[in-house]
């Protein structure tokens, strides 16, 4: 249990930098350089997603050693992906629910979108990418 607490607050550690990357990232595209919403939401999700996956390899997954480097990245990017769509999703909800007040609230429905997002990832990336350590009674058997 202690291990998994302390994956947990690493994983939230590496979370908020990367949070901080996407926030930072879709702000200056949005509100500085005028990017579509929901274009820049994709691009600063992306990016972020890059530099997640390399500090969640180097400081809070053990990964699978049964899959090469390669199959890893490829599962953390089409679970990234899924995340990417479920993060959109809510992001388009914000905007049919909101309407023109979206413009000045998209960063709180950004909020409620990286919490789901946090919690989907952290669950798929312990069942998906992470290495399984057998216990003694399971190498017995």
């Amino acid at each position: 249990m202690r291990k998994l607490i302390e994956q947990i607050i690493k994983f939230g550690g590496v979370g908020v930098v990367c949070t901080g990357i996407e926030y930072v990232l879709l702000f200056v595209m949005e509100s500085l350089l005028s990017v579509d919403l929901l274009w820049a939401t994709a691009i600063s999700f992306l990016i972020s997603t890059v530099i997640n996956y390399i500090l969640s390899v180097k400081f809070v997954f053990q990964v699978n050693n049964g899959m090469d480097k390669k199959t890893n990245a490829t599962v953390f990017v089409v679970m990234s992906l899924i995340g990417m769509g479920i993060n959109q999703a809510i992001m388009q909800a914000g905007v049919w629910i909101l309407g023109p007040a979206m413009d000045k609230l998209y960063m709180l429905v950004k909020v409620l979108a990286t919490g789901l997002v946090m919690v989907y990832n952290f669950i798929t990336r312990k069942l998906f990418l992470e290495r399984k350590i057998k216990t003694s009674e399971e190498a017995d058997q």
